[in-house]
C-alpha cells in the first residue's frame, strides 16, 4: 500500500510542480528563488505524504510550503530585522497565501507557459526555459533535444532565469497581440515536451507518458483558446495520431517494437479519428504548417490497416514539402528513409551522405541507426551491424541500446 501511495504521490507532484512554480512566481516576482523554494516543497512532500497521506488540497499544500520558504528567505537576506519584518507583512497584505488561487480550478501551468516564452529572450532561451519549468524535463535532456552540450543549455537556461527577473513582467495571460507573438515559440515548447515523453532520450523508459500527457493536454488548453487557428490544430492532430500508436510501441518486457512490427489492434482509434478530423480541418485552412504536413504524414500511417497498405509515395512527397519548410535534420533523416521505401535503399543512404555534412547530426546515434537499417535493406548485413553498435555506443536510451543490440544479434547469426 505504501509503495502504491509513493508511486501516486510522485505522479502527482510531477503534474503539480509547474502550477505550483506559476502561484509562487506570481506572488513574489521571482523566477530562480520561487524555483528553489518549488523544489523544498516538492522534496517535503516527498517524504511526508507517503508517510502521512495526501492533503485534501495538495496544490495549496505545496504552495503554502513554497511561500513560507520564499517569506523565510526574504527575512534572513534582509540586513535589518525590521525591514525583513516589514517587508514579508507587506507581501502577506497584499497577496496573503490564502488568496493566491491554491484551488484546482485555476491552472497557472498555462499562464507559466507563456510567460517563460517572453519576447524578452530568444526563441531557443524561451524553449529551454519552459522545458526545464513547465515540462520538468533536466538540463541533460534539454541539450540533446537541442543537440548542445549541457554545459551550453545550463548557461541558457541561467540566463533565461535571469532575464525573466529583470524584465519584471507581470504573472498574467498576455493579451491577444502578445499571444500571437509568443505562439510559435509556444508551439515548439509543446512539440519538443511531447517529442520527449513520446520517446525518451535518456533513461530505462522508451517513453514518459507524464511528458506527453500534459502536452496534449496544454495543447488542447490553446486549441480551446484559438479554435480557428490552423497551426495550434496541425500540432494537436500530430500529437494525438502519434499517441495513437503509444500501447503498441513496447512489449511486456518495455522492449521497443518498430512501426513496421506493430500490432495496429492496439491503436487507439478515438485518438485517430480526433486527429483526423482536426488535421483535415487544419489542411482545409489555406495556409500549411510543419505540423501541419508532420500530422498528414501520421494520418497516413494511421490510415493504413497493415504495414503493407502504408501509401510511401504520399508518405514521401509530404516529407519533400515538410523538407522544403523546415532546416530540420531529423525531417531530412526521416525523407530518406521515406525514399528509401519508394525508390529502394541505395536511393535513400545517397540522401544519408548530404546528411553527415550536417554538424548537428555529428555522432547522433539516429544517424547510424537509419544507415544501419538501410544497409540491411539493401543486403549489407556486415555494413549494417557496424552502424547499429555505432548506434547503440551512441544512445542515452536503454531500451534504444537493447533494440539495436537485438538487430546486431539477428544479423550476426545469419552471417556465414
Amino acid at each position: 500500500m505504501s509503495e502504491q501511495l509513493h508511486s501516486v504521490s510522485e505522479h502527482l507532484l510531477r503534474e503539480l510542480a509547474p502550477q505550483v512554480l506559476g502561484a509562487v512566481i506570481r506572488r513574489f516576482h521571482d523566477f530562480a528563488d520561487a524555483e528553489d523554494a518549488v523544489q523544498e516543497a516538492l522534496l517535503a512532500a516527498s517524504v511526508q505524504w507517503p508517510r502521512e497521506g495526501v492533503p485534501d488540497n495538495p496544490r495549496g499544500w505545496l504552495i503554502q510550503v513554497a511561500c513560507r520558504r520564499m517569506t523565510d528567505q526574504i527575512r534572513s537576506e534582509s540586513a535589518r530585522r525590521r525591514r525583513e519584518t516589514a517587508v514579508a507583512e507587506e507581501l502577506e497584505r497584499l497577496a496573503p497565501v490564502s488568496e493566491i488561487d491554491t484551488h484546482l480550478g485555476q491552472d497557472d501551468t498555462l499562464i507559466l507557459l507563456f510567460m517563460c516564452c517572453h519576447p524578452a529572450l530568444s526563441q531557443s532561451s524561451a524553449i529551454a526555459l519552459t522545458l526545464r519549468a513547465v515540462g520538468g524535463l533536466t538540463t541533460a535532456e534539454i541539450a540533446k533535444a537541442f543537440l548542445v552540450p549541457e554545459a551550453t543549455m545550463a548557461q541558457r537556461i541561467s540566463r533565461a532565469k535571469q532575464s525573466i527577473k529583470s524584465s519584471a513582467a507581470p504573472f498574467r495571460l498576455p493579451t491577444d497581440p502578445e499571444q500571437a507573438q509568443r505562439l510559435s515559440a509556444v508551439l515548439h515548447v509543446l512539440y519538443l515536451i511531447f517529442n520527449e515523453g513520446y520517446v525518451a532520450s535518456v533513461g530505462s523508459q522508451v517513453q514518459r507518458l507524464e511528458l506527453s500527457s500534459e502536452a496534449i493536454r496544454l495543447t488542447r488548453a490553446l486549441h480551446s483558446g484559438v479554435p480557428e487557428n490552423a497551426e495550434v490544430g496541425g500540432l494537436l492532430a500530430l500529437m494525438l495520431l502519434t499517441n495513437a500508436r503509444r500501447k503498441a510501441r513496447t512489449g511486456p518486457n518495455e522492449e521497443m517494437i518498430p512501426l513496421a512490427k506493430q500490432d495496429r489492434r492496439l491503436w487507439d482509434q478515438s485518438e485517430i479519428s480526433e486527429g483526423i478530423a482536426l488535421v483535415t480541418a487544419a489542411l482545409s485552412k489555406g495556409s500549411i504548417s510543419a505540423y501541419q504536413l508532420q500530422a498528414a504524414i501520421a494520418a497516413v500511417h494511421a490510415e493504413a490497416a497493415t504495414v503493407e497498405e502504408t501509401d510511401w509515395p504520399q508518405i514521401l512527397t509530404l516529407y519533400e514539402l515538410l523538407k522544403r519548410m523546415s532546416d530540420n535534420p531529423m525531417v531530412a533523416l526521416n525523407h530518406a528513409v521515406a525514399a528509401a521505401m519508394v525508390r529502394g535503399p541505395v536511393a535513400g543512404l545517397t540522401l544519408l551522405l548530404e546528411l553527415d555534412q550536417d554538424g548537428r547530426l555529428a555522432g547522433h546515434h539516429r544517424l547510424d541507426a537509419v544507415r544501419g537499417y538501410l544497409l540491411e535493406m539493401s543486403g549489407d548485413p556486415a555494413g549494417a551491424i557496424a552502424h547499429y553498435k555505432l548506434a547503440a555506443e551512441r544512445t542515452n536510451s536503454l531500451p534504444e541500446r537493447n533494440y539495436l543490440l537485438t538487430q546486431i544479434a539477428r544479423l550476426g547469426h545469419n552471417i556465414p
